[in-house]
C-alpha cells in the first residue's frame, strides 16, 4: 500500500488529501495546527466582522468520513530522504512512499524581522488576526481616556504597509470600522477622526490588477477616508512611530498600530527539503524550484505545491502565491498519484487556469477581474461574497459567515469586536 504523507493542511495540502479519498493507499496529513484556515477572510477577523471559528474548520472533522486518511498534530523538523522518513518534533519518524510538501509562507520583513515584527504584525494566522484586532480596538480605548490631543491623534493613526489585496482590504475595513461601526460607541472621541494610512512602495495599489481596476480601488479607498501614500518606502518601525521616505522627504508618523502586508517568504521547511535533495534552487523568498509536474529534482516521490513552489506559467510569469494556485496544484498532484496507482501514463505538465483576481474595499465596494471582464462596485462585491462563501471548507462555516455578513450589512455592525490576548487583572 502506497503511503502518502502530506505536510500542511492549507488549501493545497487539504485539497490533495480530499481528492485522494478513493485512492488505494494510506493518506497521512500532518499539521502543527488542528484546523484548516480560510486565510482570505483573516482581515475580517482582524477588524471584528467575523469570529475565528467562522473561517476555521477542524481537520479531523473535514476528513472524518475519508477512511483512507488520518491526521497527525505535530511539527515537522526535518527529512531523512535516504530512509524516506519525515522527522517530527515529538521524536517520531513518519515513513512515506510519496511526500507532498504544502506548508505555505510566512511574513517577510526584508531582513528586519527581529526589529519590525514585534511592532508590525502580519496577517497569516488566527493569532495574527486576533492580535491586530486587539491593537486596533485598544487604540480607540486609549484615545477615549487620554486627555492629551497629540496623544489621541497618535492612538487614532493606523498605518498599513503594503498595497496588495491584504493591505487594501485591511485599510478599507479599518476605515469603515472607525467611520461607521464605532461612530456612537464613544463619548470623548469621534472615531471618525481616525487616520488610516496605506503605504505602498510602487505607483499604485493592487499591482497585479489592471491599471483601471487599480485606479477604481484607489478611488474607493479615498472615498472612505484612507490616505494613499504611493511611491513611499518605510525605513523604520518602532513602538512609537513609523518612519517613511515620502518622495525623498523623511517623515515620521506617530502611531502605536502598524500592520504589515508588504511581503511574504516561504516556510523554512522548503529550504530543509531542498538541502536534503541537493542541487535544488531556491529563490530569494525561499521558494523551491519544482519540475513541471510539481516534483523536486530527480525525486519522483517528492512534490511541492502552493506558496512554497517556484513555478512559472506558460507565459513565463511566476505563479502567484494565492489560494487558487494551491488548490489546482493539489488537484493535479492527486491526479498524478491516482494515475500512477492504476499504472497509467503520467499526465502533462501542470497548467494553472487563472480564474481571475478580486479584492474588496469595504461595504458594497470591490474590484474583480476574470477572463477579460473587469467589474467594480456593488456587482463585484456581490461576486466576491459568493465566491468566498463557496470556497469555505464546511457547510456550517458557509451558513455562519453568510448569516453574519447579512447581519453586518443590515446593521453596519461588527459583532466580534472583542479585545483578547491580554490576561485581565482581577
Amino acid at each position: 500500500m502506497n503511503r502518502v504523507v502530506i505536510i500542511g493542511g492549507g488549501f493545497g495540502g487539504l485539497t490533495c488529501a480530499t481528492e485522494l479519498r478513493k485512492y488505494a493507499g494510506e493518506i497521512t496529513l500532518v499539521d502543527r495546527r488542528n484546523f484548516h484556515l480560510f486565510q482570505p477572510l483573516l482581515y475580517q477577523v482582524a477588524t471584528g466582522a467575523l469570529s475565528p471559528a467562522n473561517i476555521a474548520a477542524p481537520l479531523r472533522s473535514i476528513l472524518k468520513y475519508q477512511k483512507n486518511a488520518k491526521t497527525i498534530l505535530d511539527e515537522v523538523t526535518g527529512f531523512d530522504l535516504a530512509a524516506n522518513e519525515v522527522l517530527l518534533k515529538d521524536g517520531l519518524r513518519l515513513p512515506f512512499d510519496t511526500l507532498v510538501l504544502a506548508t505555505g509562507s510566512t511574513h517577510h520583513y526584508f531582513g528586519k524581522d527581529a526589529a519590525w515584527e514585534p511592532h508590525a504584525p502580519g496577517l497569516k494566522t488566527l493569532e495574527d488576526a486576533t492580535e491586530i484586532r486587539r491593537k486596533v480596538l485598544s487604540a480607540f480605548e486609549r484615545a477615549e481616556r487620554d486627555p492629551d490631543i497629540a496623544h489621541r491623534k497618535k492612538h487614532l493613526t493606523f498605518v498599513i504597509v503594503g498595497g496588495g489585496p491584504t493591505g487594501v482590504e485591511l485599510a478599507g475595513a479599518i476605515a469603515e470600522l472607525a467611520r461607521e461601526t464605532l461612530r456612537r460607541d464613544f463619548r470623548t472621541i469621534d472615531p471618525a477622526d481616525a487616520r488610516v494610512i496605506l503605504v505602498e512602495n510602487s505607483d499604485r495599489v493592487l499591482q497585479a490588477f489592471a491599471e483601471k481596476s487599480s485606479q477604481r480601488a484607489a478611488e474607493a479607498l479615498s472615498r472612505i477616508g484612507v490616505e494613499l501614500w504611493l511611491n513611499c518606502r518605510v525605513t523604520e518601525i518602532t513602538a512609537e512611530n513609523v518612519i517613511v521616505d515620502r518622495h525623498g522627504i523623511i517623515e515620521p508618523v506617530p502611531t502605536n498600530c502598524v500592520v504589515w502586508a508588504a511581503g511574504v517568504k516561504a516556510n523554512p521547511l522548503g529550504k530543509m527539503l531542498a538541502e536534503a535533495v541537493g542541487g535544488v534552487a531556491l529563490d530569494k523568498a525561499g521558494r523551491i524550484a519544482v519540475n513541471p509536474d510539481c516534483t523536486v529534482g530527480n525525486r519522483a516521490d517528492l512534490f511541492v505545491i502552493g506558496d512554497l513552489a517556484l513555478m512559472k506559467s506558460a507565459d513565463g510569469k511566476q505563479l502567484p502565491g494565492v489560494a487558487p494556485v494551491a488548490v489546482q496544484q493539489g488537484q493535479y498532484v492527486a491526479g498524478v498519484l491516482r494515475r500512477r496507482a492504476k499504472g497509467q501514463a503520467a499526465p502533462g505538465p501542470f497548467r494553472y487556469f487563472d480564474k481571475g483576481s478580486m479584492a474588496t474595499i469595504g461595504r458594497s465596494r470591490a474590484v474583480l477581474e476574470s477572463n477579460g471582464i473587469r467589474l467594480s462596485g456593488f456587482i463585484a462585491w456581490v461576486a466576491w461574497l459568493f465566491i468566498h462563501i463557496l470556497y469555505l471548507a464546511r457547510f456550517e462555516n458557509r451558513v455562519m459567515v453568510l448569516f453574519q455578513w447579512m447581519w453586518n450589512y443590515m446593521t453596519r455592525n461588527r459583532t466580534a469586536r472583542l479585545i483578547t490576548g491580554e490576561r485581565a487583572s482581577r
